[in-house]
């Protein structure tokens, strides 16, 4: 079960956002799925999840993510991942900057009848806003 949990897993990181395809959204994702980590608030199935990557997409409509890692046992797959993308949209609430970044992050799913049931999201957003210039934070 372990090969085909990282194959779903995989194809979700490179139809969705590497090729930008939201119909796998609605195919691999669970209707009462449930996304931690990616805002204050939890994303509750597709329609939840899509208004966080629609902004995310508009924000970095060329944004690309590379699998580092990936493990699986029992129902959970690990990926620790990088990215990169041009910021060219105003999705994350700023103006574009025209900048390029460059992100990690790692990726705990859950998947329950061949489909992601839970998942659980860190990344360097910080990092990540102060390739923007948004955040200035002065070196110790």
């Amino acid at each position: 079960m372990s090969a085909e949990h990282k194959a779903l897993v995989r194809r979700w990181f490179e139809e969705v956002w590497n090729q930008g395809r939201m119909a796998t959204i609605d195919e691999l994702l669970a209707d009462q799925a449930v996304v931690h980590g990616l805002g204050p608030a939890d994303l509750h199935g597709p329609a939840g999840f899509k208004t966080f990557y629609s902004a995310y997409r508009n924000a970095f409509p060329d944004v690309t993510i590379r699998m580092d890692d990936i493990v699986a046992e029992g129902d959970r797959v690990v990926a620790r991942w990088s990215g990169t993308g041009t910021h060219l949209g105003d999705g994350l609430g700023m103006a574009a900057t025209g900048r390029q970044v460059q992100f990690q992050g790692v990726t705990i799913v859950r998947i329950e009848q061949g489909k992601l049931m839970e998942g659980w999201n860190t990344f360097n957003q910080l990092e990540m806003f102060q390739q923007l210039g948004v955040v200035n934070l002065p070196l110790p």
